[in-house]
């Protein structure tokens, strides 16, 4: 298979080009006058690329086999030429979505690494504490609140959310 490139590269006289198509040269200049074909030129000569022999055979498929006119087959061609593309812009956008996908599972890689040190040195921290038989606690019983209180000292049954903060 040719990539797009070389789909792309003038080879093709009008006679062969005309010949490869069953197609008489004068119709490939009238579809050439129309815009449905733009062979390349060098000096007087046009020459058809391998993507010009495809888009005249399926011209002619359009014309002969579906009966469609030249102004259907203009038509049909120019939103191919729309969708083409949209497809190629859509492949790119999906390529950079790809690309920032893989980002970010390199950094949640990371990250997790991150954590799992993280884990690691709390517990050889634990474990080392627990050897020494010395546990930290903060004051009356840890929880950050003030010594010697406790957040449901007064309430019923000791229920209730600790007191809000008041903003200054």
């Amino acid at each position: 298979m040719f990539d797009q490139g070389s789909k792309d590269r003038p080879l093709y006289i009008i006679s062969v080009a005309a010949e490869l198509v069953n197609m008489h040269p004068q119709t490939l200049r009238l579809y050439e006058r129309r815009g449905l074909v733009t062979p390349k030129r060098q000096g007087k000569n046009r020459l058809y690329s391998q993507h010009d022999i495809e888009r005249l055979m399926d011209i002619h498929r359009l014309t002969q086999e579906l009966g469609i006119n030249l102004a259907g087959v203009e038509r049909i061609i120019r939103l191919q030429n729309e969708l083409d593309h949209l497809k190629a812009q859509k492949e790119a956008e999906l390529h950079e979505i790809k690309n920032r996908i893989d980002q970010l599972e390199q950094i949640k890689r990371v990250r997790e690494d991150e954590i799992e040190d993280i884990r690691q040195k709390l517990h050889d921290q634990i474990e080392g504490d627990s050897g020494s038989g010395h546990i930290e606690r903060g004051p009356a019983g840890g929880a950050n609140q003030p010594p010697g209180r406790s957040w449901n000292a007064g309430r019923p049954e000791g229920g209730g959310d600790p007191p809000a903060r008041r903003s200054q």
